[in-house]
């Protein structure tokens, strides 16, 4: 085991303009949930997303249930899901009690392919939440000519996806609804927390009340002239986000620029040390699109044992991962299909630092580290 400071594969970039936002919510005496900051916040999010509206939540979880109660998901229904994800996605089509049907992915960037898609519409079908792998988004313009043809509605799962673009428009204004996540290891995060943002304001006022308890949020009592006493009409859930983590979000958000710049100057130099490396291939970055670099997922040739070559780098302090998760072989799901693309990169690809604090000395070390681990 190496004896030098780690090289970790993930984190945030917080400092004192964090924690003078955050003192400045402590002095205003609002704490809890659904409060000013976070007001604020949805407020500059949505602008930013190129959205008219957007919640604050408790985590990006929440965010994907509460856009799939809003969409009226029943039980007896199927939404097609990317197979390639966290499963928090297809977590939370079966928490809404319907069943998720996973679409094999594009080999290349990794995100749902139309075509298996297509393949896969049903008359229990009613819609489609395709997922932002690694923030870079998916074929969304294909996504809406079968959602369209099929009389289907399609979901953005956004969670890694804060600063991309497709086709020059923003990551999260590419559906009806889409979820982004804050959880430490995102582009800007509070440690923990997510959105849900749509153009549709009847969507967001119905998700606004469902997760307060299936009632307004206090602040929008404030300055009543009457005694205002809510009724519960419809079963809700307490998925709010503190308005101390809503401070942090909108300093992180002054931060994205600067975050994004420094994490795609990492990336190219990842890409220029490795796309000629062999047994190794680089992630691709499509010309239309603007890619965050939430993570950075090499593709190790089949021929070298990824888990093997894992080891060797993380006994140099380098921390690695696996990419994602191919959703359908989970023991959750009940292992129903056979998605041969998702399945091969699962078992091939290899997380490699990528966060904005990264120094030179740090990534020459990455580049370093991975190339004399590779077999000779």
């Amino acid at each position: 085991m190496s004896e030098l400071e780690p090289v970790v594969l993930g984190q945030p970039t917080v400092g004192d303009e964090e924690l003078a936002a955050v003192a400045e919510v402590f002095r205003s005496g609002w704490l809890a949930g659904a409060g000013p900051a976070c007001r604020r916040f949805e407020e500059r999010f949505a602008k930013t997303v190129g959205t008219a509206h957007a919640l604050t939540t408790s985590n990006c979880g929440s965010a994907l249930f509460l856009g799939l109660r809003v969409l009226g998901v029943k039980p007896g229904d199927e939404v097609i899901v990317g197979d390639y994800t966290f499963p928090a996605t297809g977590h939370a089509v079966l928490q809404a009690g319907a069943t998720p049907v996973f679409a094999d992915i594009r080999p290349d960037v990794w995100s749902a392919d139309p075509a298996s898609i297509e393949a896969l519409i049903t008359p229990r079908t009613v819609g489609i939440l395709a997922v932002d792998v690694a923030g870079q988004p998916g074929d969304f313009d294909e996504y809406r000519a079968i959602a369209d043809k099929h009389g289907l509605w399609l979901f953005e799962d956004a969670a890694c996806a804060a600063g991309a673009t497709y086709k020059t428009r923003q990551a999260g204004s590419l559906a009806d609804l889409a979820a982004f996540s804050f959880h430490g290891r995102k582009g800007i995060t509070a440690g923990e927390g997510g959105a849900l943002v749509s153009d549709r304001e009847d969507l967001i006022a119905h998700a606004r009340k469902l997760h307060t308890y299936g009632i307004e949020p206090a602040i929008t009592r404030e300055g009543s002239g009457a005694l205002p006493i809510p009724e519960f009409h419809e079963l809700g859930y307490n998925f709010r986000l503190s308005d101390v983590q809503a401070a942090i979000m909108n300093v992180q958000l002054d931060r994205l620029p600067d975050l994004l710049s420094a994490r795609r100057s990492v990336a190219k130099r990842y890409h220029e040390a490795f796309e000629n490396l062999p047994g190794l291939d680089v992630p691709v970055e499509l010309p239309d699109r603007e890619h965050p670099w939430q993570a950075y997922i090499l593709t190790v040739a089949p021929e070298i044992d990824r888990d093997a070559l894992a080891l060797r780098i993380r006994e140099q302090g380098v921390q690695c991962n696996f990419g994602t998760y191919a959703s359908h072989l989970q023991p959750i799901y009940g292992k129903k299909q056979t998605l041969p693309v998702s399945a091969d990169l699962f078992a091939r690809h290899l997380a490699i630092p990528m966060h904005a604090n990264l120094t030179d000395a740090q990534v020459d070390r990455v580049i370093g580290t991975v190339s004399a681990a590779l077999p000779s």
